[in-house]
C-alpha cells in the first residue's frame, strides 16, 4: 500500500478509537454510579495514541529492514547467479535493478538488472503488503488493549501526560545526540590527519598552501593562523563594526522613541533581513558590494585592490546579523524594568541621557549575548565569504585586501577529486572541528551572560 495511503488509514484509526472511547468514557460519567478521573477526552487521546504510536514505530523500523529482506530475496533466487562478485559492480546492478522495477520504462539498464527486475518488484511488494498488515493489526491490538482498559477509575490522564513527556523528552534527545554524533565525526577524522600533521603546526603554522603540500612535511603547508585570522577579521571585526552600532541603534529607537504605529511595521521589516536566504547575500556582495569597495579602494589611489576583499564581506555579513543583535538588544532594553526609567527621568534627566546612563548599562549582559551570539552565526557564515571572499590565506590589518576564512577553504577543500585520505581533504574536518569548538565556546558564554542577566530581573 502507499505510505501516504497506509498513514492515512492508521490516522483513520485512531480517529475513530478516539471518538469510540471517549463516547464510553461519557456514557460512565453520565451513569453516576463513579467519578470519571480523567476527562473523556483525555480517554480517548489515551486510546488514540494506542492505535496510532505502535503501528507507525514499526513501519519505521519496517522501512529500514525491508530493503535488506528486499536484497537477500533477490539475492537468493536463481536469476541471480550471474552477478559479479565485485561488491561494487553487484550493488550497481542491484541498483539498476531496483529504479527498473519502479521504471520499467527505464531504457539505460543493464540486461542482468532488467532480469532481476521483476524479482525486485515482487519482494518489494510482498513485503510491502506484510509490512502493511503487520500494522494494520498492531494498530487494532493497540485499540483493543487501550478499550479494555478504560473504566471510570483509570488514569487515562496521567497515562497521556507521561507519554507526552516521553515524547518530548526523545525529541530533546535527538538535538543532543545528533549535536554529539557531529562532534564524534568530526573527532574521528581531525584524529587522522592529525596523525599527519602535528597539531602545533596546524593551530600556529602560518603558511597555508593546501595545493602544494610536501609529502615529507604536509604540516608546513598546513598552517591555519591565515584562516583563523581571517575569519576574526571579516565575522567578529568588519561584521561587528556594522551589526552592533545599527543594531544596538535600532534598538534603542524601536523601544524608547518609536510610535507603536511605528514599531508595529518596522521591527518585522528589520527581522525580514534574518529569513532573507544567505545566497542572496552572496550575490549582493559579490555584484553590488565588492565592485564598490574595489572603486573606494581606486579612488584611494590602490589601484591593484582587489574585488575580493575583505571588507565587501565583512560589510554584507553585518548587515545580515543586525537582526539577531537588535533582536536581543530590544529585549534586553525591554526587560529592564520601568521603575528605572521612570525614576531618572522624574531626577530631571533627559531621554538620551537616560538610555546612555541608566538602560543601555542595566540591559549591558543581555546586549552582550546578543553579539556573542551574533558572532558566532558570522563566523561559521559560508555562503558570503564563499562568493564575495578571497581563496588568498594572508594576515592582513588592512580591510581592502584579500583574506579568506576558516568556512571558505572548507568548501574547497571537499570540492574536487582529491584523495579522501590525503592531508588536504582530512584538513577540512580539523577546520570545522576547530569552528565548532570556537562556536559551542561562545555560545556557552553567550547562554552563561544571558542566564546571570535573567536571574538579575526576574
Amino acid at each position: 500500500m502507499n505510505p501516504f495511503a497506509l498513514s492515512f488509514l492508521i490516522l483513520g484509526l485512531g480517529l475513530i478509537g478516539w471518538l469510540t472511547a471517549r463516547a464510553r468514557a461519557v456514557r460512565f460519567d453520565r451513569g453516576g454510579a463513579k467519578r470519571l478521573h480523567s476527562l473523556p477526552a483525555q480517554h480517548g487521546w489515551f486510546v488514540g495514541m494506542w492505535t496510532i504510536l505502535p503501528p507507525l514505530l514499526f513501519l519505521v523500523v519496517w522501512s529500514g529492514i525491508s530493503p535488506g529482506l528486499v536484497r537477500q530475496t533477490v539475492l537468493q533466487s536463481p536469476a541471480a547467479a550471474g552477478l559479479s562478485d565485485f561488491a561494487f559492480e553487484r550493488d550497481s546492478v542491484l541498483a539498476q535493478a531496483r529504479e527498473v522495477a519502479k521504471n520499467p520504462y527505464e531504457t539505460e539498464a543493464d540486461p542482468l538488472a532488467r532480469q532481476l527486475a521483476p524479482v525486485v518488484r515482487a519482494a518489494s511488494r510482498r513485503y510491502a503488503w506484510t509490512g502493511t498488515a503487520a500494522a494494520v493489526l498492531l494498530a487494532f491490538a493497540g485499540a483493543a488493549f487501550a478499550l479494555s482498559r478504560i473504566r471510570a477509575d483509570f488514569r487515562a490522564r496521567s497515562k497521556v501526560e507521561r507519554t507526552l513527556m516521553m515524547g518530548l523528552l526523545v525529541a530533546s534527545l535527538i538535538a543532543i545526540f545528533t549535536t554529539i554524533g557531529i562532534f564524534v565525526s568530526l573527532f574521528w577524522e581531525s584524529l587522522r590527519f592529525f596523525q599527519q600533521v602535528p597539531i602545533t603546526q596546524f593551530l600556529f603554522g602560518t603558511h597555508w598552501s593546501p595545493q602544494v603540500i610536501d609529502a615529507k612535511d604536509p604540516g608546513a603547508s598546513l598552517g591555519a593562523v591565515p584562516l583563523f585570522w581571517g575569519t576574526f577579521f571579516i565575522g567578529a571585526v568588519i561584521a561587528m563594526l556594522v551589526a552592533i552600532p545599527f543594531g544596538l541603534m535600532s534598538a534603542v529607537y524601536l523601544t524608547q522613541y518609536a510610535s507603536a504605529t511605528t514599531r508595529r511595521w518596522m521591527k518585522p521589516t528589520l527581522e525580514m533581513l534574518a529569513g532573507v536566504p544567505t545566497v542572496v547575500y552572496g550575490y549582493f556582495a559579490a555584484l553590488t558590494v565588492a565592485p564598490a569597495v574595489r572603486k573606494l579602494a581606486v579612488l584611494l589611489g590602490d589601484p591593484f585592490a582587489s574585488s575580493e576583499s575583505a571588507l565587501a564581506a565583512g560589510l554584507v555579513m553585518g548587515v545580515m546579523i543586525i537582526p539577531f543583535v537588535s533582536s536581543m538588544a530590544d529585549d534586553s532594553l525591554a526587560a529592564v524594568p520601568t521603575s528605572m526609567r521612570d525614576g531618572s527621568l522624574a531626577m530631571g534627566a533627559t531621554t538620551s541621557e537616560t538610555i546612555s546612563r541608566v538602560l543601555v548599562p542595566a540591559a549591558l549582559p543581555g546586549v552582550v549575548a546578543g553579539v556573542l551570539l551574533a558572532v558566532s552565526r558570522a563566523i561559521g557564515e559560508t555562503m558570503i565569504v564563499v562568493m564575495a571572499a578571497s581563496g588568498a590565506a594572508t594576515i592582513t590589518l588592512n580591510p581592502l585586501q584579500s583574506a579568506t576564512t576558516v568556512t571558505k577553504q572548507i568548501v574547497d577543500l571537499l570540492t574536487g577529486e582529491a584523495e579522501f585520505d590525503s592531508p588536504k581533504t582530512l584538513a577540512a574536518f580539523a577546520l570545522g572541528l576547530t569552528l565548532f569548538v570556537i562556536t559551542l565556546l561562545l555560545n556557552i558564554v553567550a547562554l552563561r551572560v544571558v542566564k546571570k542577566y535573567r536571574e538579575a530581573y526576574e
